[in-house]
């Protein structure tokens, strides 16, 4: 019988334990869409050279991940663990660079693979850019990638239809892993500051949505400037909304964080290397039961599979929330989209530098009676402020104000480290001096009647070019 102190036990060696290690590494992931200039479907077999031809190109890279094709959909490097891969689908490339100590190195390996892979796809009259929803979605096949993941989350995704009884209300896009892209930063936290990182930082994720909101879903939503926010929250991952968003209370101290950690839900595990689904539930509810009833892929099929619990499948578990605890002992963040390509680099700065000054941050927030104090949760506040328009309650000189001041304690933080770092916030400067950003600005420049294919290039073209 698996019981409650077992499942807090292994809970925290998985998600608190490894926060024990003192390290302070940066690792950055950014998804970027993959778009056919010729107006019709990403050519999956154009994919597939340009793979070749990057292997070909970088010494180190080998194949890591090979679909049921034959193809190859992950290409790692052994040395700097940098992962060059297709997240979800053929039509979004994802590059994961392996951790490091400083912004610079980074942006250099990034700079390079993606300048290279982007000549590439040019040659075929694709191309990249960075925007968190792909701008020619409606031309794509939605296929998701012939493995076991990206099978085991599509049919999840799908599932939908199952929940009719739950009092939620689902979007039409269950294949939006295959056209959202994010960036995403993982930062190594310390177990005595992890409860002050979570709680600080969500409190900033309304300035956020400000600061970098960058998915626009065209032809059908222009009015929201981070509509990845919905299509995650009103999928089958938010069935259980601990599992996904913001938190909405204040963690008061560790235990009071790993009882949040038991209130979420599963809804995968692995048995000999294959993926089983089931509907999502509680951890609870998933131990208590001696055999739980899920479905197998096998070979074009899904067929019915009782498997029995054990506590080692909280390995699988898979909350998608706004900042994760994940099992390496870093906290991630998750909610920003995909930047215009020579804004990369900010999203990791912005991150870093605050996390060096995270009591002046906090004091900050506490103080502020521009958002807060209105009425308003942080969650409420950051579903108003992925909207074009700012609520009535808010003018734009005071937020601005108060967005400046705090990308001026991440400027701080990153001076503090003295390798000029803070350079990479230049562009959250601009937007808060020009009172838009990336979303903001598409939804206005299509208004105006800027081509959309000029905003494609226009947004994946790289610094210095």
């Amino acid at each position: 019988m698996i019981d409650r102190e077992m499942i807090k036990n292994k809970l925290y060696d998985e998600f608190i334990k490894p926060t024990n290690k003192k390290k302070n590494f940066i690792g950055v992931e950014i998804e970027i869409p993959i778009v056919n200039l010729d107006k019709k479907a990403v050519n999956f077999d154009v994919v597939h050279k340009v793979t070749d031809e990057f292997n070909r190109q970088f010494d180190g890279f080998k194949k890591d991940g090979i679909d049921y094709d034959g193809n190859v959909f992950s290409l790692k490097n052994r040395g700097n663990e940098d992962i060059v891969c297709y997240d979800c689908s053929y039509n979004n490339i994802e590059f994961a660079m392996g951790r490091e100590k400083d912004l610079f190195s980074i942006n250099d390996r990034f700079s390079e693979y993606y300048v290279f892979t982007k000549e590439a796809f040019e040659k075929y009259n694709h191309t990249l850019t960075g925007m968190g929803i792909n701008p020619y979605r409606k031309y794509n096949e939605s296929k998701p990638i012939p493995s076991e993941r990206y099978l085991m989350l599509y049919h999840h995704l799908k599932s939908y239809y199952k929940y009719l009884n739950s009092p939620m209300y689902f979007h039409n896009y269950p294949e939006y892993g295959m056209f959202s892209s994010a960036s995403q930063v993982q930062l190594d936290v310390y177990k005595e500051d992890l409860v002050k990182t979570i709680n600080v930082f969500s409190k900033i994720e309304p300035i956020k949505a400000l600061l970098f909101s960058n998915s626009v879903l065209f032809e059908e939503n222009e009015n929201i400037t981070c509509f990845r926010d919905v299509l995650w929250e009103y999928s089958t991952h938010g069935v259980n909304p601990h599992n996904i968003g913001m938190y909405e209370v204040d963690f008061k101290d560790l235990d009071d964080f790993q009882s949040y950690l038991e209130s979420l839900d599963m809804y995968c595990v692995m048995r000999d290397g294959a993926y089983i689904n089931f509907p999502t539930m509680n951890l609870s509810e998933y131990f208590k039961q001696e055999y739980v009833s899920g479905e197998i892929y096998n070979n074009g099929n899904y067929e019915e599979i009782e498997i029995r619990p054990c506590i080692g499948d909280i390995k699988y578990l898979r909350p998608f929330k706004f900042i994760n605890l994940t099992f390496r002992g870093t906290v991630e963040f998750r909610s920003v989209c995909t930047q215009p390509i020579c804004d990369s680099m900010s999203v990791a700065a912005f991150h870093l530098g605050l996390k060096e000054n995270l009591n002046e941050l906090e004091e900050l927030i506490n103080n502020d009676d521009i958002i807060y104090h209105k009425g308003y949760t942080a969650s409420e506040l950051r579903k108003l402020l992925i909207q074009n328009e700012l609520p009535s309650f808010i003018t734009k000189k005071e937020i601005c104000k108060l967005s400046r001041d705090i990308v001026d304690l991440a400027a701080d933080g990153l001076n503090q480290r003295g390798i000029g770092e803070e350079t990479f916030l230049k562009p959250l400067y601009e937007r808060i001096k020009n009172q838009t950003n990336p979303g903001k600005n598409l939804i206005d420049s299509i208004k105006r009647g800027v081509d959309l294919e000029k905003l494609i290039r226009e947004y994946g073209t790289p610094s210095g070019i």
